[in-house]
């Protein structure tokens, strides 16, 4: 910018400020401009006032009467009625009546559509009650008819499952699963009115249908099938019809339609699913039933995955990949929405039961699913589902994988079995002995007793050899003590691990020898821990003074809160986890009296009886049954360490290691390495004194 230009365009500013300066009114005529407004305020107050005590109100326009009139004679003859926000209007001889109903006050209809009113104020509330119940009428267009009606309740039933299906919105609204029980009720009712709902939401280029918001005509077909219909303007239908599968946990939902173009253009693909849940409880031991419910979904195709949104408090998901389904799940049961196309996307909320709120004792979770279903309104069967609404038992949820030949439904992943290597194990041993175990044996408390015992018998031989490999390195601590007494120096600590590792070799021994046969323990021991707490066959089972295998065996309940006490226990003590929790201090002070105790780690001996107890907070909220089988396997655990001393005895073992001594070793590789590398180190090590050497005598 040149000088010139910045010269003009200072003279333009200056010229345009001074012209509004000198434009600007006089304080007289501001105060005769305030003077007329306020004129002109007062002379519509009059005017509003004089209305008034004429009687002139709001009124509708003719154009808002000929609707009504029109959306009432398009809806079917018994079910011609507005009825929304205290509006209730029908016809009557062709034409319109009915009532307005503001606050405690009733108008009628002849007093709406009149032109001066008695009490104006009602009357115009009055009209904009009507103005707004046609604008949700408007807005719903061919489906306004079923805005309104009465709603009603049929009823589907098998030997499993009952379920109660609602005119409004055309859901399932409650389900009953036959045989079970929960701890408060002899009927367990998986979800009851009103904790259950769910909606599709049609569209078209300007309108959105949401199915939640109509009177659904029920109509049975038989006595397994249920048709809810929508009966729509131009001769459309459309409808949700729901089949209970004879003998199973299965419902299938199948949307139907016809016609259906008149309404929804065909460039429509999607609709929306919305689906809400209150997760109810069911359980007398909350902490488990607490901890594994929430969301769980699969991905679509035949690797797809099943993942479950955060089980220890609420958490939100953004799901962009394709689903084949989703669930509600708590610790034993589950509702399972399955389609058999799939979920394009999802945007999942599960949010936890608050303490010191009504819905605690009763509620788990709250949550919501919105989804995307593939959809075309020329197609009869747009879109079809299954409702999975049962207990969560493996070989049911196996079974129902011919629901979908061309993938692995997977809904054995509801169940929390652990991970990949401990589910195997529960999957492909622990689940099929426990199953014919109670071919033969009635009382569950039995069965955990007679599994233990051939767990522990196919563990024995390990068992065996970690405590012979503790005998020979009990019985070779003198000889390792005399070691380290020959070479108590650092630059010696190479030969003494040569020796040390002499020893070991010549007498057949190894300071892993007794841990890994335990490691290899562990894997089995875990699955346990994953099994007991989700197997559903020890539900509301007794033994003993366990009313229940699956949830803790309180023995000492108290209401106070005691502070830290109570977050780590709880409000009660469990008689399996005190019998455990003794029976493992016992092991441990029999294990420790045959093993060697290192002088360098002199807490090893406190950490042997702390652990036991940390163990006991662990455990006291655990179920019984699970408990009761680590004290059964530890009993049986001290009794063949038992039985392992009368055949393992010092002279046998001590006859052992010379035998083992007499004969010529042959280096392993890995013994063949080890020995270079440590002459390779020890020849560092001479090399390094030497020139340390040098340079003192220089």
């Amino acid at each position: 910018m040149d000088k010139n230009t910045l010269i003009g365009m200072l003279l333009m500013g200056v010229v345009i400020f001074g012209f509004m300066w000198l434009q600007q009114p006089s304080e007289a005529e501001l105060a005769e401009r305030q003077r007329q407004m306020d004129s002109i305020a007062a002379a519509q107050q009059q005017q509003q006032q004089r209305d008034i005590t004429a009687g002139a109100v709001d009124t509708l326009s003719t154009d808002e009467v000929s609707h009504l009139l029109s959306v009432l004679q398009n809806m079917p003859a018994d079910n011609a009625a507005i009825n929304n926000e205290g509006v209730l209007l029908l016809l009557k001889d062709g034409n319109i009546d009915g009532t307005v109903t503001v606050g405690d006050t009733t108008v009628q209809w002849s007093e709406v559509t009149a032109a001066t009113s008695a009490n104006p104020a009602v009357h115009n509330l009055a009209v904009q009650a009507v103005q707004r119940a046609l604008d949700v009428y408007a807005k719903n267009g061919s489906f306004a008819a079923s805005l309104t009606g009465t709603e009603q309740t049929v009823t589907l039933e098998n030997d499993s499952l009952m379920i109660e299906l609602s005119s409004k919105g055309g859901i399932i609204s409650r389900a009953v699963l036959k045989g079970y029980k929960t701890y408060k009720s002899p009927k367990l009712v998986l979800f009851d009115k009103g904790d259950n709902d769910y909606s599709f939401t049609l569209s078209n280029n300007t309108q959105r249908f949401e199915t939640k918001n109509f009177y659904f005509e029920p109509k049975k077909l038989n006595d397994s099938t249920v048709l809810m219909n929508l009966q729509l303007e131009g001769g459309a239908q459309w409808g949700l019809k729901y089949t209970l599968v004879p003998g199973s946990y299965m419902v299938r939902m199948e949307m139907v339609q016809s016609n259906m173009t008149r309404v929804i253009p065909l460039n429509i693909n999607m609709v929306d699913l919305d689906w809400h849940q209150k997760i109810s409880r069911h359980e007398f031991g909350k902490t488990f039933e607490e901890r594994w419910s929430g969301i769980c979904y699969k991905f679509s195709g035949k690797d797809g995955d099943v993942k479950t949104t955060s089980e220890s408090g609420s958490d939100e998901k953004e799901i962009t990949d394709k689903l084949k389904w989703v669930s509600a799940k708590n610790q034993f049961f589950s509702s399972v929405l399955i389609t058999d196309s799939v979920f394009s996307t999802a945007k999942m909320t599960s949010v936890a039961t608050e303490k010191d709120t009504p819905d605690y004792e009763t509620y788990l979770k709250d949550i919501n699913i919105h989804t995307l279903v593939p959809y075309s309104s020329e197609k009869p069967v747009p879109a079809s589902f299954y409702f999975y609404l049962g207990p969560n038992r493996y070989h049911t949820l196996s079974s129902y994988d011919k629901y979908s030949p061309k993938e692995d439904l997977k809904l054995t992943r509801l169940i929390p079995l652990g991970w990949t290597l401990f589910r195997w194990i529960n999957a492909g041993v622990i689940i099929p002995v426990f199953d014919w175990l109670g071919k033969f044996i009635s009382n569950y408390g039995i069965i955990i007793l007679v599994l233990t015992i051939l767990i522990k018998m196919v563990l024995w031989p390990l068992t065996y050899k970690s405590y012979v490999s503790q005998a020979k390195m009990r019985i070779l601590a003198p000889d390792i003590a005399a070691i380290n007494e020959k070479y108590p120096n650092q630059e010696d600590a190479l030969k003494k691990q040569q020796k040390t590792m002499e020893l070991y070799r010549q007498a057949g021994a190894s300071p892993m020898g007794g841990c890994l046969p335990m490691l290899l323990q562990m894997p089995i021991l875990i699955a346990m821990f994953t099994f007991f707490p989700s197997c559903i066959e020890l539900r509301g089972q007794s033994f003993l003074w366990a009313n229940d295998l699956s949830a803790p065996d309180k023995i000492v309940e108290w209401s106070t809160n005691i502070p830290i006490i109570s977050s780590m226990l709880g409000n009660h003590l469990s008689l399996f986890c005190l019998l455990m929790t003794g029976t493992n201090i016992l092991y441990n002070y029999i294990t420790s009296k045959s093993q060697t105790q290192s002088q360098s780690m002199p807490g090893m001996k406190i950490m042997l009886y702390l652990m036991p107890m940390r163990f006991f907070f662990w455990f006291n909220n655990y179920a019984s049954g699970l408990s009761y089988y680590y004290f059964i396997a530890l009993l049986i655990t001290i009794a063949q360490t038992y039985i392992s001393r009368m055949f393992v005895t010092e002279d046998k073992v001590r006859a052992t290691i010379a035998a083992n001594s007499a004969k010529p070793k042959k280096k392993s590789k890995w013994m063949q390495r080890l020995e270079e590398a440590q002459k390779m180190q020890q020849q560092q090590q001479r090399q390094q004194q030497s020139r340390a050497g040098n340079k003192r005598r220089r």
